[in-house]
This record gives C-alpha cells, structure tokens and sequence, in this order.
C-alpha cells in the first residue's frame, strides 16, 4: 500500500497535485482540484503555492493512515469524530442537483429525529444500521403521500456519499431496505369546508386571507410568501414558480372575485401582498384555525395547494387546463387530483342512496 504525491504541470503553467494511490493491488489517482499551484508572480502567489503544497503532503499522510486502518477493518479516526447532520449539510450546501430541497428536507427531518431520540451530536462512528431503520420509522410516521420514501431515498444517497469519502468503513444505510407502503391521501378542502373556515375565527388575518387565498389560486407556501403586487394587474396574476430546478415555471392565472377580495387593494407596487410569519408559525396558526372550524382533518400550507387542484378537476375543468394552473410540467403530477376529485364525486352520489 502506498500514496504518493505527484505533480502535473497544465498548459497554463500551473500544477495540478494528484495522489497516486496504491492499494490491494489496484492503482487509481485522485486529484486534488482545490490545491493547484499557480506560476508565482508576486511573494503572496509564493505563499499560497507552499501553503497547498503543505496542505497536499498533509492528505496524502492521512489518505494513507485511513488505508491502513480500513486494511483491519477500523473506522477512520474521521468518520468517528464527524458530526453526522454538519456533514450532510456541507454536502447540501455543495449539491446542485434538482432535488437538493429533497436532500435538504430529509436532513431537516433527520435532525428533528434526532432530537426527539435524543441522539443529538451523532457523529459517522455512531452512526448504525437501527439508528437509519428507526429513522425511517420516524419519517413513515410524520410524512404523507411519498414523502417518507422519497426523504429516505436522499438521505440514503448521503451516507452512501459519506461511505465514498471514506468517513465509514461500511455503508449502514446499505442494510436497511426502503420499506414501500401505500401512500396516505393528502387531506384536501371540499369547497362547504373552505366556507366554514372562512367564516371561523382566527389569530392572524394574514395567515386567514393568504391561505384563502392559495385554495383559490393553488399557489405554494413560498410563492404566496414572496408574492409582490408587482405580479397582480387587472385582474390576472403571473408569477415564476419556485420549482426543485433552477428554472422557475411561468404561471398565470385569472383571479375569481374571492381572490381579488382577499389582496384587497395595494399601498406599493413593489411590497409583498402578505405579511406572514415564518412557514412553521404559519402552520400552526392554521391548524389551531382548522380545529376551531370543526374540521377534522390534517391540514397544512401545502393541503390548500392540493385543495385547489383538486376542487378544479370536481368542478369539471379540463386535466390539461387544470396542470397548466397548478404549473405542473407534466399530466403525471396532476393526475393525483383527478382520483381525488373522483372519490369526493363517489362520496356525493352515494349520498343519494335511498332503501327500497
């Protein structure tokens, strides 16, 4: 086993450090990208030079210490001491994939896990395979729909990313299997619902009028949160949704006399419509608001955004038309509202039953 520091020198006429890694009989090189030696023009270039240099022999020291240590099947002194949740949002901070808010939600929900099973300050060494299982419990437990599944899917990318960079020596998350169970039905808002919480008391009339508001115009959290005035005119709203991607989706909607009533009229053309709190203040403004309104049901922000989709398709809009408001980029996402609007019609002829 050996790890030794190369040189190669770019067209440029700068050095590009590499380890030319040695190990069970096979031979690959890893190169150092952040650590390339410019060609000095000043004593500054000088001293950074000398500095990644230094830095370089310092990996490749460690690089070997943690081959030695995986050749007896020993944690690298890394991994034991690595805080788990610092890692995974390093590696977030890093990502720039489309499903980065994925990643970033299956941390978040990690970190409330670890809270709730006190286990926070979990580093890679401590890190098990029932640790990961009860952490897919947990998620099963707090998610709807496909949430849990799809959180589990990322944050099982992570560690195995961690298990790449050698902060493991095996990959925990390998042994835990991604249970699939059938997805729970996202509660929605009938429109007889929708009335009774609109004539319900609330603590905020902010939350009360943006939340309306995105039943009848099917916006997500964010997009009414940043929603300027700027983006209303005569009657028409046109916005960028916030998409998992970089590029937004453009959407434009005409606003119903409802929705016109609940912005009211505008002080400046370049404030936000809505003065809301945080998402979690807001969340919990709505669900103490639902419980006052009689409804039994679990609602969040993202429940009035299914609401609307779904009361769409109810009221016989076209699937396309409907995908076209709620800015999906394809049927498939729209689909889920066409079999619950499907069920809400069921629900309302079996009330016609009679007995013979």
């Amino acid at each position: 086993m050996s790890v030794i520091l190369r040189k190669r020198k770019n067209s440029d006429d700068s050095i590009s450090l590499l380890l030319d890694i040695y190990h069970k009989g096979e031979r690959h090189y890893e190169f150092l990208k952040e650590l390339k030696l410019c060609k000095p023009a000043n004593p500054a270039d000088r001293q950074k030079n000398k500095d990644n240099l230094d830095l370089a022999e310092k990996i490749a020291v460690k690089r070997a210490q943690e081959l030695s240590a995986s050749d007896y099947e020993m944690i690298t002194e890394t991994g034991k001491n690595t805080l788990v949740t610092e890692w995974m949002q390093s590696f977030i901070d890093k990502y720039k994939k489309k499903d980065i808010r994925n990643l970033q939600g299956a941390l978040n929900r990690f970190k409330e896990f670890l809270i709730e099973d006190k286990k926070q300050g979990l580093t890679f060494g401590k890190l098990t395979p029932i640790i990961i299982s009860d952490y897919q419990d947990y998620l099963r437990e707090h998610s709807k729909g496909e949430g849990a599944s799809s959180y589990f899917a990322r944050f099982k990318k992570m560690v195995k990313q961690a298990y790449r960079q050698k902060l493991l020596q095996t990959n925990p998350a390998a042994e835990v299997p991604t249970r699939q169970g059938k997805a729970k039905r996202k509660d929605t808002l009938t429109l007889e619902e929708i009335q009774h919480l609109a004539a319900a008391p609330t603590d905020s009339s902010e939350v009360r009028r943006a939340f309306l508001f995105t039943c009848m115009t099917g916006l997500a959290w964010i997009d009414v949160k940043l929603l300027k005035w700027s983006n209303i005119s005569e009657g028409t709203m046109s916005i960028n949704r916030k998409k998992l991607s970089e590029e937004a989706e453009a959407v434009t909607i005409n606003l119903n006399d409802a929705a016109m009533k609940l912005i009211g009229n505008p002080d400046k053309r370049n404030e936000f419509v809505f003065d809301l709190p945080t998402a979690n203040g807001a969340n919990k403004t709505l669900k103490a608001w639902v419980k006052r309104a009689g409804i039994k049901k679990k609602i969040t922000w993202h429940n009035g955004r299914h609401s609307f989709g779904t009361n769409l398709i109810y009221l016989g809009t076209d699937v396309i038309v409907a995908s076209a408001l709620l800015g999906h980029s394809t049927l498939k996402h729209t689909s889920r509202y066409v079999k619950a609007a499907n069920e809400l019609k069921q629900r309302a002829t079996d009330k016609l039953n009679i007995e013979f």
